[in-house]
């Protein structure tokens, strides 16, 4: 090996150093053109990972020194395995025996397998169990590989293995600890959405949520009413929201939730203080909102086009601490035996451990230092001996600030607290999924997350992605990319917990970018996002460990794979039941026409957009071309006109193929002149489209359910755009009272009910034109004044012999209630006129009633 690398040119030395630390020699573009990467990207990469290879001489070094560490281990630090197909050995290596240079045949071995309860047994292997695999050379060490069989594991979940290996004689002895996790060959999908099971909802920023009654952004409380609007009135199963993670909540640069301060811990600004039991027994906070400066604080706040997130922030900390205060005299500091409500925080503390430590100090040391220095903004500008979580001076700190850091520990527990009781509520109300979680790909580089655990990051390098037909520069989302080796090594302690997290208090799980999986582009410091390449990632055991998770915890997960995926990437996710994320937009054939329906995959969520691209409205206005237009993100006038002529294309292409599918009448022009905007036929029949695809999840935000003209955020800009602050059209009180917005919730539940996605748990009174007889499922059908309950032939004998349990009796009147308010609603002449005359033409806001529903009204 020596030799050959001695005669290998410098560049041939730096493509093989590059090859071992994952730098991909190519990869296809946007426009299906192979881009390789040059040699001056790759030894740029190489430098920010802290490899010197100037020249040969130091390449060659570098070179030696990788092999000697990768064979300096008694074995991987992880194994990542599924339960069906355990290893059959498990394969160490130790240095050779340099007296005889054959293999060592004296060997004896111990195996401790511990699992997550702390339950161990001991194997041990005498040589007769040991088998001598090979050996080799790497500079100046010879190895052996041995193995010994596998323990038979029987559960799923995570193990620590501590393997001791010694000669016979007792001369020499070498021990590793193995982290080990068995995982399921498929992430989890529940009952619901097994063989034809689909389900639909609506996706929300929850920072943008309008109501009477929050403090200017919206909070958990009104997430409890946009479920009862999306269970009751939609007949949906999923809300979909904002990554919920923390941020510094500071305008312009810290109000992204893609660009979090951690992704372990959530924003406080989302908590409902109100109903927080200490906010409650607090006489000073309660006294504190009442008062009228603060009630016209909080009605400016709420009358805000934009959310405030800097003013918000500052007010409910301020009664945060009140309430804070108030635990502390009731609870923590009370004399005597320990409340309930002590020993349940005290459990939390224990449970979090030193993840919550870090941030809770992180957090009251950034409220410290800015106190006495409002510039530092980062924890870059803070004094040297707080820049690092282990150093005598944060020690020192979290000892004397005790109280501040308890502060932010008792937030976080309450935002747990409040999550858990509200996707318990989702699933009281019926909804299959319920709450619909988003996990942020990375984190900010001056972030809580990134200041505790530093050393498992590559600081000197920038993830972000390629040109691409949205942003011809490419992008450069400023985030330092993990250090996956490291990670690996200590027992993925950091990506579990990552998952864990984010799958607690949902039923589902959108993972950003889950390219990252596979592979990052990575950015040197200092370059253009063009002059970056592909970092490769350890996916087999990353995948296993989200279907771990994933089952575990009951979640569907989705992995967000837009941009340049190849084919691969998405057979792999889809084996293992992680759904692909389609949108409207992208999903066209070779020729660049809309595919139909049919062609979409049935593992899959459907939509319309992403917060990062234009709604339905601003894509057929143009109002995305216009602002990035005037953000400077065009390279010329001919960039901008060939983006409007390529736009004018699409909406000819869609409007044929919505004509093809009979969505849209015959007679309706296929030209985009004729639609000035999204007209309420059109708007029915896009829906109607992606809610007829055999995609199991549709989610519908309610940007383009309420025909919103702008997107959330317009990647690439800062001041040049109100990214992260919009609000809702409707208040929540008005999502139910306003008749305009309850009739664009009339079109959308009718096309849940037309698709057979409606809540599968709850009422259903609608009649569905395929239905399943082999549901013995309570049911109710619309048949003449009574809406009479119709039960499967089983369940009707059961009910003869033994009579109706309490809890049948109530779910029938329920459904009575339920289908006489149906009954009322077709009746009321104004919005059955409405949607009477928008059969006569185009415009306004139109959704056709199910047959079934117009019979209904007929027969009434």
């Amino acid at each position: 090996m020596e030799n050959r690398l001695s005669k290998s040119s410098h560049k041939q030395i730096i493509d093989k150093l590059a090859a071992s630390y994952g730098i991909e020699p190519e990869y296809m573009d946007n426009w299906g053109r192979v881009q390789q990467t040059p040699a001056e990207t790759k030894l740029n990469i190489l430098r920010a990972m802290g490899v010197n290879v100037d020249t040969k001489a130091r390449a060659n070094k570098a070179r030696h020194s990788r092999q000697e560490v990768e064979w300096s281990c008694m074995m991987e630090p992880a194994i990542v395995a599924t339960l069906s197909g355990l290893p059959k050995d498990l394969v160490f290596q130790i240095p050779a025996s340099a007296s005889s240079g054959k293999a060592t045949e004296d060997l004896e071995a111990s195996l401790e397998v511990t699992d997550e309860h702390g339950m161990a047994r001991h194997l041990a292997f005498t040589h007769k169990d040991l088998s001598f695999c090979e050996s080799g050379r790497a500079g100046n060490m010879t190895c052996e590989h041995w193995s010994l069989p596998f323990p038979r594991l029987q559960n799923i979940g995570y193990y620590r293995f501590y393997l001791s290996v010694r000669t016979g004689g007792g001369g020499q002895e070498w021990s590793q600890a193995i982290f080990v996790a068995i995982c399921p060959e498929k992430a989890y999908i529940p009952p619901s959405l097994q063989g034809n099971g689909r389900a639909a909802g609506i996706a929300i920023s929850l920072y943008g949520v309008r109501s009477k009654r929050n403090w200017g952004v919206g909070d958990f409380g009104d997430l409890k009413k946009i479920l009862d609007w999306v269970a009751e009135d939609l007949h949906g199963g999923i809300v979909g929201l904002n990554p919920l993670h923390a941020i510094f909540n500071r305008k312009p640069f810290n109000t992204s939730p893609y660009l979090p301060m951690s992704r372990f811990y959530r924003n406080f600004i989302y908590l409902d203080i109100t109903v927080i039991e200490d906010y409650r027994d607090s006489p000073k906070a309660r006294g504190l909102v009442d008062t009228s400066k603060t009630q016209r604080l909080l009605s400016e706040l709420r009358d805000s086009k934009m959310v405030q997130y800097e003013q918000i922030a500052a007010l409910k900390q301020k009664v945060l601490k009140e309430v804070f205060q108030t635990f502390l005299e009731n609870h923590w500091n009370r004399t005597g035996s320990k409340t309930d409500r002590q020993r349940e925080f005290e459990e939390y503390i224990e449970r979090e451990g030193h993840l919550l430590d870090n941030f809770a100090t992180f957090c009251a040391l950034d409220s410290a230092i800015r106190s006495k220095d409002p510039e530092a903004w980062t924890w870059s500008q803070w004094p040297r001996e707080y820049q690092r979580p282990d150093t005598k001076a944060v020690r020192r700190f979290r000892e004397e600030h005790w109280r501040g850091i308890l502060f932010h520990k008792y937030v976080q527990w309450q935002l747990e607290k409040q999550l858990a009781q509200i996707q318990d509520y989702a699933r009281s109300r019926g909804m299959c999924i319920g709450l619909y979680h988003d996990l942020a790909l990375a984190v900010d580089r001056f972030s809580a997350d990134f200041w505790a655990y530093q050393d498992f990051f590559i600081s000197r390098l920038r993830l972000g992605a390629p040109p691409d037909a949205f942003s011809q520069h490419g992008q450069d989302w400023g985030f330092p990319l993990p250090d996956m080796k490291k990670i690996r090594e200590n027992s993925y302690d950091l990506f579990v917990k990552e998952i864990q997290k984010s799958c607690a208090f949902g039923g589902a799980l959108r993972i950003d970018h889950v390219m990252r999986f596979f592979h990052l582009y990575c950015i040197p410091e200092g370059e253009p996002p063009k002059k970056g390449a592909y970092v490769s990632q350890s996916f087999k055991d990353l995948i296993r460990i989200v279907a771990l998770e994933s089952v575990r915890n009951q979640v569907v997960v989705i992995g967000e794979d837009l941009g340049t995926v190849p084919g691969y990437i998405r057979d792999i996710l889809g084996k293992a039941n992680i759904f692909s994320y389609r949108l409207l937009y992208f999903e066209k054939d070779d020729q660049k026409g809309f595919i139909p329906p049919q062609d979409y995959p049935e593992l899959a969520l459907v939509a319309v957009a992403t917060h990062d691209l234009p709604t339905l409205a601003g894509f057929w206005t143009h109002r995305d071309i216009k602002i990035r237009k005037e953000a400077g993100m065009f390279d010329s006038r001919e960039a901008v006109v060939n983006a409007a002529s390529e736009r004018e294309i699409d909406k000819h292409n869609l409007l044929k193929l919505l004509q093809d599918l009979k969505l849209l009448p015959e007679h309706y022009p296929c030209d985009p002149r004729a639609y000035p905007g999204v007209t309420g036929e059109l708007h029915n029949a896009i829906v109607g489209f992606l809610a007829l695809t055999p995609a199991k999840l549709f989610i519908l935000s309610q940007e383009d359910l309420f025909k919103g003209r702008d997107q959330q955020n317009l990647p690439g800009t800062t001041v040049e755009y109100p990214n992260w602050s919009l609000k809702m059209e409707y208040t929540v009180e008005q999502l139910r009272s306003d008749s305009k917005a309850r009739t664009f919730s009339d079109m959308f539940q009718n096309w849940i009910k037309r698709s057979g996605r409606n809540n599968p748990t709850v009422w259903r009174y609608a009649m569905s034109e395929k239905k399943d007889k082999t549901k013995s499922s309570l049911r109710t059908e619309s048949s003449g004044e009574s809406g009479k309950i119709k039960f499967g032939k089983e369940k009707t004998e059961r009910i003869k012999r033994n009579g109706r349990p309490r809890e049948e009796k109530m779910l029938e009147r329920m459904q009575r209630a339920r289908v006489k308010e149906v009954h009322r609603k077709i009746l009321r002449d104004e919005t059955y006129n409405k949607h009477k005359k928008a059969d006569k033409k185009i415009g306004g806001v139109r959704g056709k009633f199910h047959p079934s529903l117009e019979r209904t009204r007929k027969r009434t």
